[in-house]
């Protein structure tokens, strides 16, 4: 294992429980985070990132990668996309899937990582409660994870404490490693809302989380 772990901090819930658990497992000197730009609808979070970072007191860069904006498409990045409320039907991918996201935000945060000697990566995904997006399944990152190896001839490793935990789960860890407190400075809904929205499907799956924990969100006790 490498000294040192780069956290993918997208200054949600579950990317702050990622760095709480990587600052336990790699320690306080040893990890960094790289948030993106990618022309989100949602920008409070690139703030919302800045301040996790900051009150974990780790080092947090902003990358700006603006294709994902230009290709549109969806209703992260694409105004004229409503966001919805309510899961889509069977067989069809959330209107909030941005395509190949997750593929290209690790593979540039390799290539971040590559020259400072960093070759744990972290990331916050999930395939029990990921809205049905293909690239938070474990058997995708685990083929990036080989083709990052080999491209960067690099033992390059993805971490996803995440992946098998329901949001009721996510929510006991954050509460195990410390990081309630983080969890005040986080953002969640998809319309980019503070306080947020409460209807649109991240608010009502993360209200479910804390309900289901018993615990009360620190954002919305603020």
């Amino acid at each position: 294992m490498s000294d040192k772990a780069l956290v993918v901090l997208s200054g949600g819930q579950d990317s702050t429980t990622c760095l709480y658990w990587a600052l336990e497992r790699f320690g306080r000197g040893g990890v960094e985070t790289l948030t993106f730009d990618y022309g989100q609808r949602h920008r409070v979070e690139l703030e919302c990132a800045a301040n996790v970072a900051r009150h974990a007191g780790v080092p947090h860069r902003v990358l700006p990668i603006d294709t994902f904006a230009a290709l549109g498409g969806n209703a992260l990045t694409d105004a004229a996309q409503p966001v919805p409320e309510d899961s889509p039907a069977e067989g069809r991918l959330p209107a909030t899937f941005v395509p190949g996201r997750n593929l290209v935000f690790l593979t540039l945060a390799a290539a971040w990582g590559w020259p400072r000697g960093i070759h744990d990566l972290v990331a916050g995904t999930s395939q029990t409660d990921y809205s049905g997006y293909p690239d938070c399944r474990r058997d995708t990152l685990d083929a990036l994870e080989r083709t990052l190896s080999l491209g960067l001839e690099r033992d390059i490793r993805i971490h996803t404490p995440l992946m098998r935990l329901s949001k009721k789960e996510t929510v006991l860890l954050a509460a195990e490693l410390g990081a309630l407190e983080a969890m005040a400075l986080t953002h969640t809904c998809y319309r980019g809302e503070r306080p947020p929205c409460g209807t649109c499907a991240a608010c009502v799956l993360r209200a479910k989380g804390f309900a289901e924990a018993g615990i009360a969100d620190p954002l919305l006790a603020r």
